[in-house]
């Protein structure tokens, strides 16, 4: 908890000249509302005891006057108020959104979408609301200081049997947040919990919908739901407990105040327009001491929400520039792989062991082997999405790790095996690298990837918009947009990993076409299982164990590999395999 009251005090010391514009405002309220029993009183001493209708219409103007000040400065609070609280919650949002986007991909293969989508907006939220509430406490804490003072003035006897219940008031205040505190924690990860359901569901409702697995999720999410309804219960059990003895101990103090202070008034020892202020500043003071549980009970809450937000902020990206970036050569391509060692984050067993390879300069290489072989691994290192455990990836004879991250990977572009596209318009996602690029060059990278025809097709053409992740094209569309948009990064290396398994084998044919004038004179790495794809490759290299195995042409492999043909052989029967499941769920017999 410390750690987010530290986030919180830090944030709110780069906004301390617009909150001490908050705070002016607030003891202007404050100076205004305390000023109204005061001239109550005036009102009554001097112009209701001795029936001076003039007197009572000037006391009458000045508390006019004082209520149109009360009425503009609680506007110009909440203002304040509302302002600094929304700027808190977007500077922090800017922030942690800038540092997930540097954090390292182990970092993110370890964390669920939804928590961290909660942390961004629930837990950002909580830290406004409690940011609001900074004027309204200085408001209230001067309001009672100074109620204090005008009553220990008017009446020191009245003042202790007033406020004697204060001592018990804060002793209940304390103990109602040590015991709050980390249920409201418990809270928001119960929150961030079903939020993470919910976020999953939603980004998988095709693996849902194909499995029928709608009821296992709907269980999944009531018992997250009902977890969070249990936490929240013991929350509202504790306010229960607590916030009725807050409210009801300030309340005594009128009791008493009335008791005695109506004998003092019929004994002739004090004014009736004293006690008849003295009664409405202790009012006055009910409730600022009311507010107390529900303010504490607030921050206590967006300190819970500033820990889990500190805990992103706290953490270092471990893939970083380099304190003196090595610039790369003007052209080049060449990728070379020395005794690499790596493993991912938990997981001890080396993925790639004593792993060499050399990829000259816009030489085409087919990367193949087993599932878990490394061959993806070994492409993400290229472009440093980890950092070797040994060893060292050159790109053009420098290593990797000595390149500003930009620079290199602005060097190589990628399609990933599982494409993803942005809600926006084709333009754009083809753009996506270079947002200024023509659209002549978006037309040309699209040419290059066969993806220009059926472009032109679609009722908006290139300002078509598409769906969350492109869902609304074809796998082989999406797939030639995302090749597209490798190729307008005009890359010095290209990696395509598994690029065409989303591509019904009918059609795969287009997409080599397209990849073939790509891979023309660019250092290109392929990932596939598929023989044809494979063929596009002028070397293929077996990896197996972490090592390379084998190292020649398709033809060669074929004929000298006895592992190249199991491999080829066992990717055939599984993609055969998943073909017939497919036809089978669709009611087709296979032949």
């Amino acid at each position: 908890m410390s750690d987010g009251w530290r986030l919180i005090r830090r944030q709110l010391w780069t906004q301390r000249w617009g909150l001490a514009f908050g705070a002016f405002v607030a003891l202007a309220w404050t100076a205004a509302k305390v000023s109204v029993p005061a001239l109550v009183a005036l009102a009554i001493d001097e112009g209701m005891e001795p029936k001076d209708e003039s007197a009572i219409m000037h006391y009458a103007g000045l508390i006019a006057v004082a209520g149109v000040f009360v009425a503009t400065f609680t506007g110009l609070r909440r203002y304040s108020a509302f302002r600094e609280a929304r700027r808190t919650e977007a500077v922090l949002r800017d922030r942690l959104f800038a540092h997930l986007q540097r954090l390292h991909f182990s970092f993110h293969d370890g964390q669920q979408t939804g928590q961290l989508m909660s942390r961004a907006n629930n837990d950002l939220q909580q830290i406004q609301n409690a940011v609001v509430l900074v004027p309204l406490t200085i408001a209230n804490l001067a309001t009672v200081l100074a109620v204090l003072v005008i009553l220990v003035l008017t009446d020191p006897v009245l003042t202790v049997l007033a406020l004697g219940s204060l001592p018990a008031v804060n002793v209940l205040a304390k103990t109602f947040a040590s015991k709050l505190q980390p249920t409201m924690t418990t809270v928001q990860q119960e929150s961030a919990e079903l939020s993470a359901v919910v976020e999953e569901t939603v980004a998988g409702i095709r693996v849902v919908k194909g499995f029928a697995a709608e009821d296992t999720q709907s269980a999944r999410l009531a018992d997250e739901a009902d977890d969070l309804y249990e936490v929240s219960m013991e929350a509202a059990r504790i306010r229960s407990v607590y916030w009725p003895a807050l409210e009801v101990i300030p309340s005594i103090g009128l009791i008493m105040v009335l008791a005695y202070g109506g004998h003092q008034v019929l004994n002739g020892n004090l004014a009736l327009g004293d006690l008849v202020a003295f009664n409405a500043y202790v009012v006055l003071l009910v409730w600022p001491l009311r507010m107390l549980g529900w303010i504490v009970a607030m921050s206590q809450r967006a300190a819970a929400s500033a820990q889990r937000v500190h805990e992103i902020l706290a953490t270092e990206p471990l893939v970083v520039d380099p304190a003196d970036p090595v610039p790369l050569p003007e052209t080049g391509g060449d990728v070379r792989f020395d005794h690499v060692v790596f493993h991912y984050d938990g997981n001890d067993h080396a993925v790639l062991d004593g792993f060499d390879l050399h990829i000259p300069a816009g030489q085409s290489v087919a990367l193949v082997g087993a599932t878990a072989s490394g061959k993806s691994t070994a492409a993400k290192l290229i472009s440093r999405f980890y950092d070797v455990r040994a060893g060292a990836v050159r790109l053009d004879g420098i290593d990797v790790r000595d390149l500003r991250l930009a620079e290199l990977r602005g060097a190589v572009g990628l399609v990933f095996e599982e494409t993803f596209l942005f809600s926006d318009t084709i333009a754009a996602n083809i753009a996506f690298a270079d947002a200024e690029a023509s659209i002549d060059d978006i037309e040309r990278a699209a040419r290059l990837a066969g993806a220009h025809q059926f472009i032109t097709e679609l009722a908006h053409g290139y300002d078509t918009e598409i769906g969350e992740r492109g869902f609304s094209l074809s796998g082989g569309q999406r797939q030639r947009i995302a090749i597209a948009r490798a190729i307008l990064a005009d890359p010095r290396v290209l990696i395509l990993d598994d690029a065409t398994s989303a591509v019904d084998p009918t059609k795969e044919h287009e997409i080599r076409d397209a990849l073939g004038a790509v891979m023309r004179e660019r250092t290109t790495v392929v990932i596939a299982h598929r023989p044809a794809t494979i063929a596009l490759a002028e070397r293929v290299v077996l990896i197996g164990d972490g090592q390379v195995v084998a190292d020649g042409t398709h033809a060669q492999l074929l004929r000298d590999s006895e592992a190249y043909r199991q491999v080829l052989a066992s990717a055939a029967a599984s993609e055969e395999q998943a073909r017939h499941a497919a036809l089978e769920g669709e009611g087709v017999v296979a032949p």
